[in-house]
């Protein structure tokens, strides 16, 4: 096994390689996911904006930030093989800093999450059981691909979406966007199977059952294009049987764009795996987007 720097340091992290732990790029996608629960509320935000900021801040660099420190503390192993130049196996977080961070970025959440009413405070705690039940022994959901990439895609996109909607309501979300917003987090499934390329190596080292591990490249890819189209099929059904043609056309388009996209994923899964997530994904949360703005002109 790859070693990785020892842990004995007595040394503190700089700020900034705390930031860089708490992966500053991967708090968009629960951040757009609330900005999709407020539109699909139908409620305006005007005079909420304190509140708002507060929604965005604790799914962002709060939530999902803890989420990757404790990922990173108990994936440090796989990491010294797959990407050793990270904070923790680098040597640039020692000790068990990046232990000590998850659960100081935990209680920050939660006392931001206590401040916004019974259902943030709700959907935080259970986000938060996930995060660490998704990367910590004993339970580490992400050995199995198939319930850990279901937990992450619940974890980035529906509960964000439905909490936005319950904090801009004061009460339980509209049905029709609880079945928007878990649609989503289905399709989500692949996008996280796509993420899981780029360790491939070291989770079959390291035997951590991912899909691409547990499948292959090329199978692995092709689940993850069907498992987003199915999603979206579904999405564009409903907007029609709820009177949305013009936002069905559009979610319709993008994910047309998103089809020539994957048949080029296809041709080579594992090198333009990253290629794919920074395009095809792009359309898929527009396509989130136009679907919380259906919603929106149906529950206002």
């Amino acid at each position: 096994m790859t070693e990785i720097a020892p842990t004995s340091s007595p040394k503190r992290p700089s700020p900034l390689v705390v930031l860089e732990l708490l992966k500053p790029l991967t708090w968009f996608p629960p951040m757009w996911a609330f900005g999709c629960g407020i539109v699909s509320s139908g409620q305006s935000p005007a005079g909420r904006w304190p509140t708002v900021l507060a929604g965005v801040v604790l799914v962002g660099p709060l939530v999902c930030a803890t989420s990757q420190a404790v990922n990173d503390w108990f994936d440090r192993h796989v990491d010294a093989i797959n990407e050793p130049d990270r904070p923790i196996p680098s040597g640039r977080i020692p000790g068990r800093w990046g232990l000590v961070i998850a659960w100081i970025w935990t209680a920050l959440s939660l006392a931001v999450a206590s401040q916004l009413g019974l259902w943030a405070c709700g959907a935080t705690v259970f986000g938060l059981v996930l995060a660490w039940a998704y990367s910590a022994p004993p339970v580490r959901l992400k050995q199995n691909g198939w319930i850990g990439n279901s937990a992450v895609g619940l974890c980035y996109e529906g509960l964000p979406w439905l909490t936005a909607a319950a904090i801009m309501t004061n009460g339980a979300p509209d049905q029709r966007i609880v079945l928007a917003a878990l649609l989503y987090s289905i399709g989500a499934h692949g996008i996280m199977t796509l993420n899981d390329f780029k360790s491939i190596d070291g989770d079959r080292m390291m035997h951590v059952a991912s899909l691409p591990a547990q499948l292959g490249t090329h199978r692995a890819a092709l689940l993850a294009c069907v498992t987003m189209t199915s999603a979206q099929a579904i999405v564009i059904a409903l907007l029609l049987l709820w009177g949305q043609p013009v936002h069905a056309a559009i979610v319709i388009a993008l994910l047309c764009g998103q089809f020539a996209l994957m048949r080029r994923l296809l041709q080579s899964p594992r090198e333009r795996a990253p290629w794919y997530n920074s395009t095809g994904v792009s359309l898929y949360v527009l396509g989130m987007l136009v679907t919380a703005f259906a919603l929106g002109r149906i529950t206002a």
